[in-house]
């Protein structure tokens, strides 16, 4: 079993987002690029919150991610 380590600052930075509603951008390793809310996020898996609805992804598949201005 994963442990959800809230000390990390990836983590920390990623509750912000939920915590502020902030849109963020995930790229993935498939090239696919998501806009959205986090909506929450455990060890695993993060889910947000997009125009077309809520898209769940694995935490492995992320390359990157940032805040979206504007």
């Amino acid at each position: 079993m994963t442990e959800f380590d809230t000390g990390l600052p990836s983590i920390r930075q990623i509750q912000g987002f939920v915590r502020d509603k902030q849109n963020v951008e995930f790229k993935l390793v498939t090239g696919d690029v998501l806009i959205g809310k986090v909506f929450w996020q455990d060890a695993d898996c993060i889910c947000i919150e997009t125009e077309s609805g809520q898209v769940t992804f694995w935490r492995k598949a992320m390359v990157y991610y940032k805040l979206k201005e504007g």
